[in-house]
């Protein structure tokens, strides 16, 4: 009888134990190739989960949009299509403002310290702007610019006329305001939206232009640090709160400022490791900006502040302090460009 007492206090006791670790396998969405270091990256995130939550989170990555396509991955993960899902804020305009701020042309110097000034940055506004999902971390590539097909991009005024694919919301407003018109494509679209002429050029960053076959239908590309984009990994909110206190945990220890510095590291290694890879292509041409000619794009891009700062306070920022705060962030992570 006594034996009896004690197995059932032992089954009470720890049946709460196993209630609550109970296991979690997580689908993981992207929408680059698996050959993408973003690939990497997610498993490496995975298994640093799975370690930290005692085995009991589990996941597996899916790439390649075979879950869904590119501009849908923040609907995807707050309708639980996907548990953790990567996404450019800017390929919806107007949605996400606030962010946007990091999309603004010769603000972030460095992948690694960017990523870490961003979501150090972003933290705070992330809960409002993205309250659908449970946000994770925000991260940047390297500095890059425009690859075209037909004509070398050197002044603002050489965007006139041309057909741009811009990387997100600012960079189309910059080409609208340049005299440009945007072709709107995701990522893996794009070589062949050149290719068959329905874009003339694209702002892309450079070990990508290489991954997606991009460099085979362009010709010059400008290496200037013209522009940045900002990228999320943000989580469904039920898959969230469904889980315990520990595996809470799990979670919120590779979702930090140091995690995005890592995932903007391991990206930016790749992205900067593609320039030499163009530039030994003899079909390209590679040229760089004169101070002159440098000045003149800064200056052009001036009403992309405005533009950005408008967005940002109707969505309740303070744009000034919002921006200065920002910019302090960066330089804090060596990151602001001069």
């Amino acid at each position: 009888m006594r034996k009896a007492c004690l197995a059932l206090l032992l089954a009470a006791s720890v049946s709460p134990a196993f209630a609550q670790d109970k296991t979690f396998d997580l689908k993981v969405s992207h929408w680059v190739p698996a050959s993408h270091p973003l690939q990497k990256s997610l498993e490496d995130w995975v298994a640093a989960v799975n370690k930290d939550s005692g085995g009991t989170i589990t996941g597996k990555v899916f790439p390649a949009q075979q879950l869904g396509k590119a501009f849908d991955h923040y609907d995807m993960a707050r309708d639980g299509i996907a548990d953790v899902t990567y996404v450019n804020p800017g390929y919806q305009p107007g949605r996400f403002p606030i962010i946007g701020a990091g999309e603004l042309p010769f603000l972030i110097s460095d992948a690694k310290g960017g990523s870490m000034g961003l979501d150090a940055w972003y933290r705070k506004y992330a809960e409002k702007e993205m309250k659908d999902v449970k946000y994770c971390l925000a991260f940047v590539h390297s500095p890059s610019s425009f690859h075209s097909r037909t004509k070398k991009i050197v002044v603002p005024e050489d965007v006139k006329g041309l057909k741009i694919r811009p990387a997100h919301a600012t960079m189309a407003n910059f080409v609208t305001s340049l005299g440009g018109t945007n072709v709107q494509s995701s990522a893996p679209e794009v070589r062949d939206i050149i290719e068959r002429g329905v874009a003339d050029g694209v702002t892309f960053p450079w070990g990508s232009l290489v991954l997606f076959g991009i460099d085979k239908v362009t010709k010059y590309d400008m290496e200037a640090p013209l522009y940045t984009t900002t990228f999320v990994f943000v989580i469904n909110k039920d898959k969230y709160n469904a889980m315990s206190d520990k595996q809470k945990a799990a979670i919120d220890k590779n979702c930090t400022i140091e995690m995005a510095g890592a995932v903007g590291e391991h990206w930016g290694k790749f992205e900067d490791a593609g320039i030499d890879k163009v530039k030994a292509e003899s079909s390209h041409e590679v040229y760089k900006l004169t101070a002159e000619q440098t000045a003149a794009w800064k200056k052009a891009a001036e009403p992309l502040v405005k533009t950005w700062s408008d967005g940002a306070k109707k969505a309740g920022a303070d744009p000034d302090a919002a921006l200065a705060d920002l910019k302090a962030s960066l330089k804090k992570y060596n990151a602001l460009a001069e």
